[in-house]
């Protein structure tokens, strides 16, 4: 489902996944160019003790680099940034990340409702948001922020998902863009991408209204 709107020129992406969400970000990421044009963060729900596998999988299936995000790094094109383990992912006003020990949101750490607000403060309605598969209601929230700061929704449609509760909690807590099947996101988000390059916008990054 997609609603015709104008879309502003985007600076990042941002995606949640927790239950299924191997199966789901080696779906969406790997077709992604390796000249997509902005960076891309990702929250997904670990075991606190789980080690670097899953951007080593990632990163040897898809054309843009993957790696654990580091504290103070700065965001850049071409790379997907995956949150550390036990640790909160969080952007900066200079796009450069940091990593918080502060409690569980959602009781998850990382919390995706933490990068999500955090990066709607930061760039505003240049921003999309992804929530894909899982089994809790982490997500919802931080998708809401994106939208009331003028950013993209974008859920994965629940029938298509392993766990169908996270896309049903964003769905039922925001307006959404586009309700999309797992194996179609990809397409969706550069298709969004090559549509933004040709608009322009003169509004702030930063949102004012959370």
């Amino acid at each position: 489902m997609a609603r015709t709107k104008s879309h502003p020129h985007y600076s990042a992406i941002v995606i949640g996944v927790s239950f299924g969400g191997l199966q789901a970000l080696q779906t969406i990421l790997p077709p992604l160019p390796a000249d997509f044009p902005v960076p891309i963060m990702v929250v997904q729900h670990h075991d606190p003790q789980a080690d670097d596998f899953l951007a080593r999988h990632l990163d040897s299936h898809c054309s843009l680099r993957v790696k654990v995000a580091a504290e103070k790094e700065k965001a850049t094109a071409g790379t997907i940034y995956l949150a550390p383990p036990n640790y909160h992912l969080l952007i900066e006003d200079d796009h450069t990340f940091s990593l918080s020990y502060d409690e569980k949101v959602n009781y998850a750490r990382p919390s995706i409702d933490v990068l999500f607000e955090s990066g709607a403060d930061v760039y505003g309605k240049k921003l999309i948001g992804v929530i894909l598969t899982g089994a809790n209601s982490d997500g919802s929230k931080g998708l809401r922020c994106i939208k009331q700061c003028g950013g993209i929704a974008v859920v994965q449609e629940p029938l298509s998902a392993t766990a169908a509760s996270m896309p049903e909690a964003a769905i039922a807590a925001t307006q959404v863009d586009y309700i999309t099947p797992l194996d179609q996101i990809g397409a969706l988000l550069r298709t969004l991408l090559d549509t933004s390059s040709k608009s322009t916008s003169t509004a702030d990054d930063n949102c004012d209204t959370i």
